[in-house]
């Protein structure tokens, strides 16, 4: 092999998910990043065959990823890209062994997720006008967003026919594709009918809205940025100094279940996560919320 023929594998598995597992684009760009980087280490040391790729040369990357100031989550995402590349490798016959399979990922701390509490958070629900067009938007939609859990991505996605809302249920495409139903209370469902009525017909231009749910003032979906914008005005507004974005809510969802009783495995499911080991980093939240309550109040915690 040659460094264009690893290129060339690169690619071709990139479009394996894209095509076959049916990732999203920005999973798969993640996924392209990660192994490019990991070829520019390979050509740095003269390797120019993925047969010649053992232990000590992937030990040695993720020492350099280290090196280079890389998060720890950057670099545990480094090492799935390339285990789930070489896995496809071996299963293709491209190469005799897999090299991955000998090599341990690297220890990564998990840090719990900052949440809010549910006075905070409903002191930020509080905080958008209903009377005004897009303060009617903001309410709706962070309303929603609270009480589904569901993603940013998710969200933004989201279309008018998703929801069933006599059914009291969302439809919602998350990772992959992968569609879930998702129960939605009759608070927020009052938000996003008012909504429905007043301020998205007024904001749908026919060229450009689709079907998205959630406009922005000038008609097309919503993005990413433009939520973290909305959401932070109101966290500032709120005069909570705390580390808010996009995916706080979810993180505050899904905590205040587990606070109040909620089995873990429900809330996976409302999650989406294919794993109960992704959900279970909002147990150390809750235990945290456990032990601050127990040194509080036992009257030998001290």
């Amino acid at each position: 092999m040659y460094i264009d023929t690893l290129n060339k594998l690169v690619n071709e598995f990139l479009i394996y998910l894209k095509s076959i597992r049916g990732y999203s684009l920005n999973t798969v760009q993640s996924y392209r990043i990660d192994l490019e980087r990991f070829i520019s280490f390979l050509e740095s040391r003269g390797v120019d065959d993925f047969n010649d790729v053992d232990k000590s040369i992937l030990s040695s990357y993720f020492t350099s990823l280290d090196a280079i100031g890389l998060s720890n989550k950057s670099i545990a995402r480094n090492y799935s890209s390339i285990k789930s590349f070489f896995k496809y490798l071996f299963l293709n016959d491209y190469i005799q062994k897999n090299p991955a399979l000998q090599f341990k990922a690297p220890k990564i701390t998990i840090h719990p997720p900052e949440v809010l509490s549910f006075e905070e958070i409903n002191k930020i629900l509080e905080q958008p006008n209903p009377n005004s067009l897009l303060g009617l938007r903001d309410k709706a939609m962070l309303e929603f967003a609270y009480a589904t859990g569901v993603r940013v991505s998710e969200l933004i996605n989201l279309e008018t026919k998703d929801l069933f809302l006599e059914e009291e249920i969302v439809r919602v495409f998350g990772k992959g594709s992968k569609e879930r139903l998702v129960p939605i209370g009759s608070h927020a469902i009052y938000w996003i009918e008012q909504y429905l009525n007043k301020v998205r017909p007024a904001l749908a231009k026919k060229m450009i809205s689709k079907d998205f749910l959630f406009l922005n003032n000038r008609g097309g979906k919503l993005s990413r940025m433009g939520f973290f914008k909305i959401l932070r005005q109101y966290v500032n507004q709120a005069g909570i100094d705390k580390n808010v974005h996009p995916h706080t809510i979810r993180h505050c969802f899904a905590t205040h279940l587990l606070e109040r009783g909620a089995d873990i495995r429900v809330v996976q499911e409302l999650l989406g996560h294919s794993k109960i080991s992704t959900t279970q980093i909002y147990t150390h939240v809750d235990r945290t919320m456990l032990r601050e309550v127990l040194m509080k109040y036992h009257p030998r915690a001290n």
